[in-house]
């Protein structure tokens, strides 16, 4: 059984999940109370779907899905990573303000990759590009290369990229720093119903999908452990001191799942009844509906050297990097029992190198990472409200 603080490491980064879930579990009491609001505007709050990664609507007969979602502070890692690459003449580095492509490509899979896990699929997306001066957009190449980047997520993703925001914050962010984040509709595909975890059963199926590194998760903690090398992010990942660097491996664009899911919404040889984006909490997010069941999994992905280089660097046993960070697992998807080949099928014609991974059972709310041998606890993972606290789909 796992120590329920497995997470010291990220906490000493700054990052203290205790803390953080209970400020999302009493912001959502909060927002609970406000549901009338949209009842009296003709609408209905889906209030299951609070605590999920997109909330959920009913409106003029279609079935809505709305997310906000940050990159966190892996914009940092990038302005470090160049600015280390051009004193140390490092050979991986774009010029060019490359990385910051990639970063406006990880903001926007951040944002989508939590919206399709409730079954929707992306209509329009807006961005929010916080600078600490006006001064950042100067730097033509960075600018554009950030402007490119989040085009390209967004025509991957088939998603309308709608406008934004670009606030100057003197004093809040630094002048050499920009915050990423972006808010995104969606649509449940009829005559669909939304994902929200009240589907799963015993007997049900987990696919895994595999991420390529450390998609927009940990950068605070692999920030600090960057910090406490010689070389810093220049680091390279083999013992051999050869090959791709700790920062160039930090800063490879995270995958998009959209285009799956797309096709698994529209496959009548799938069933799925659950969709689950594996970032924050690694893999305790395999249990994020609040549901007596146990996540058996038998299986597990292969670790991206990247993730195992910086697990290993922060001194985290297995049920500390398998509950902060995805450790090769990006996304979840639970579907009835024999169908999983199917998925993973799919999965692999996209160039996603899934598998069967483990199953659904009766038992109590935990998660059993049996490669491992780590097991985490319901009271691991708490992120809504109690499920006496909501109401389905109530109109007050």
């Amino acid at each position: 059984m796992a120590d329920p603080d497995v997470h010291s490491a990220y906490r000493q980064a700054g990052v203290d999940y205790a803390v953080l879930d209970a400020g999302k579990r009493d912001a959502l009491g909060e927002a609970l109370a406000t549901s009338h609001w949209l009842a009296a505007a003709g609408g209905r709050a889906l209030d299951a779907s609070r605590g999920e990664p997109a909330f959920v609507l009913r409106f003029a007969g279609s079935t809505l899905a709305f997310v906000l979602e940050t990159l966190g502070t892996k914009s940092m890692l990038a302005r470090e990573y160049e600015e280390a690459a051009a004193a140390g003449q490092a050979g991986d580095a774009p010029a060019g303000g490359g990385h910051f492509a990639d970063i406006a490509y990880d903001t926007v899979a951040a944002v989508l990759n939590d919206l399709i896990c409730v079954g929707a699929l992306p209509l329009v997306l807006n961005a929010y590009f916080a600078t600490g001066s006006s001064a950042w957009y100067t730097n033509g190449a960075r600018a554009g290369a950030l402007l490119e980047g989040w085009r390209r997520a967004c025509d991957d993703a088939q998603c309308a990229w709608g406008g934004g925001e670009s606030p100057a914050l003197a004093g809040l962010l630094g002048g050499e720093d920009i915050e990423l984040a972006g808010s995104a509709l969606g649509f449940v595909p009829p005559p669909g119903e939304p994902l929200l975890g009240g589907e799963l059963a015993p007997g049900d199926e987990i696919v895994l999908v595999p991420s390529n590194g450390l998609h927009a998760n940990g950068a605070s903690l692999a920030r600090r452990i960057a910090g406490q090398l010689p070389r810093g992010l220049l680091t390279p990942l083999s013992p051999d001191l050869a090959g791709e660097s700790f920062g160039a491996a930090l800063l490879r664009p995270s995958f998009l799942y959209v285009e799956l899911v797309r096709r698994l919404l529209g496959d009548p040889e799938v069933e799925l009844t659950y969709l689950s984006h594996i970032t924050g909490h690694g893999l305790l997010k395999l249990m994020r509906p609040r549901r007596e069941l146990t996540y058996r999994i038998h299986a597990l992905p292969p670790v991206p050297p990247v993730l195992r280089f910086l697990a290993e660097h922060a001194g985290l046993d297995p049920a500390a990097a398998y509950s902060t960070l995805n450790m090769g697992a990006g996304f979840a998807v639970y579907c009835r029992a024999g169908h999983g080949v199917h998925v993973v099928r799919l999965a692999r014609e996209l160039g996603l190198d899934a598998l069967l991974a483990g199953a659904v059972e009766e038992g109590p709310r935990q998660v059993v990472l049996e490669p491992v041998a780590v097991t985490f606890a319901s009271d691991q993972l708490a992120l809504a409200p109690e499920p006496q606290a909501q109401a389905g789909e109530r109109t007050l």
